[in-house]
């Protein structure tokens, strides 16, 4: 599929992503991610790897939507506990 990440195309595919992920640790998690394979990574790692950019170049968006149109799953934002939910301090 070609995409324009930062006013660069590129041909991306999912087996491409996915081999361009493989062996690299998730980043913590503090806003849009995207699950690759069985890992979800923060999209600007997830764009920085893939396009060779510096991740001040692109935005999420532009990472988020080729994510989405190659069929990953994207998140908006982190799932967070809700307070008093669970925890050892419950009861």
């Amino acid at each position: 599929m070609r995409c324009v990440i930062a006013r660069y195309p590129f041909d991306l595919t999912a087996t491409g992503v996915l081999a361009s992920m493989k062996g690299v640790r998730p980043e913590l998690v503090t806003g849009a991610s995207v699950t690759v394979g069985r890992r979800r990574y923060p999209v600007k790692q997830v764009g920085r790897v893939i396009t060779r950019q510096d991740p001040r170049d692109f935005t999420e968006g532009e990472v988020t939507r080729a994510m989405a149109r190659l069929g990953f799953t994207c998140h908006d934002r982190p799932e967070a506990t809700p307070v008093g939910a669970g925890g050892p301090l419950a009861g």
